[in-house]
């Protein structure tokens, strides 16, 4: 499907399964049209990376995905050395009485592609989504690597050289803003903040997503806005509402109630404290509307 305009790429990502408004479908655009790469930010489990999933649906492209950590060095994320094949290039160089050079086994016909350079050396026709995701869980080093990439759709291997993109990928960071990005990165990006949809939005949400579970969308959605009113370590997110509901339709249970609730309370609850503390609060009252 062609994404020409902020209608036709709402209709993309509803066609796959992903409800956008208008704003987070115009920043899509602009990433697709400029080209630039885009960041969302937004609370855990708001749909930041599958909004990159749904875009790269939409775009019937490949989605090439880096998840970034706490230690991730750049090398990891470019590229890797074929190094069981270069050894068995060094036996056979060995048992003929050659000799190889390092740019012998330095070169192209060793390289392992990781997600980054992945994406530079995607052939087309339509370029790749490339989603870096979480990027505030990575250093700052790693950030200071990723401005080239971002300015201009290159990467640099001491070995080999600049590669540049012939159809340089649509970038889509996302990030759950547990510290603060430099503004050298964010000034390469646009920016759009994805935040959490209302409870009419979040039931459509969960019906996209688990159609057998309709009944349950409207209650779980109103329950999981009401767990958000709570001091909670953890308040549950869009995804969190999602597997509520398929949990409780995998359960056979087709209405929220309070025995319902406390037996999957661990589907949108992730620490034991906020457990705790919504028991302490009354399940039945969180509930009593939805």
């Amino acid at each position: 499907m062609e994404l020409v305009d902020i209608p036709s790429v709402r209709a993309g990502l509803d066609a796959v399964g992903y409800l956008a408004d208008e704003q987070l479908a115009t920043a899509l655009l602009l990433a697709i049209r400029m080209p630039q790469p885009v960041l969302l930010e937004g609370e855990p489990g708001v749909g930041k990376t599958e909004a990159a999933r749904a875009l790269a649906s939409a775009l019937d492209t490949p989605l090439i995905r880096l998840q970034c950590y706490e230690g991730l060095s750049s090398a990891e994320a470019l590229y890797e050395w074929n190094y069981p094949r270069q050894l068995l290039a060094i036996r056979l160089a060995e048992s003929r009485g050659e000799s190889l050079r390092d740019d012998d086994l330095f070169s192209a016909d060793y390289l392992l592609p990781r997600p980054l350079l992945a994406a530079i050396r995607h052939p087309g026709p339509r370029p790749a989504v490339l989603l870096i995701d979480e990027v505030d869980r990575a250093d700052d080093e790693f950030e200071a690597f990723l401005l080239e990439l971002l300015a201009d759709a290159a990467v640099t291997i001491p070995e080999l050289g600049t590669f540049r993109a012939t159809v340089p990928p649509i970038v889509v960071l996302t990030s759950n803003r547990t510290r603060d990005l430099h503004d050298a990165l964010k000034r390469r990006c646009l920016y759009h903040w994805i935040a959490y949809p209302d409870t009419n939005r979040v039931a459509d949400i969960i019906r996209r997503r688990v159609p057998a579970a309709d009944p349950l969308a409207e209650p779980v959605a109103a329950a999981v806005a009401r767990l958000r009113g709570l001091d909670l370590t953890k308040p549950p997110g869009v995804a969190e509402a999602i597997n509520w509901a398929t949990a409780l339709h995998t359960l056979g249970l087709s209405t929220l109630d309070t025995s319902a609730a406390a037996a999957t309370l661990g589907a949108v609850l992730k620490y034991a404290e906020d457990t705790d503390l919504v028991r302490r609060a009354g399940l039945a009252g969180l509930i009593a509307d939805a």
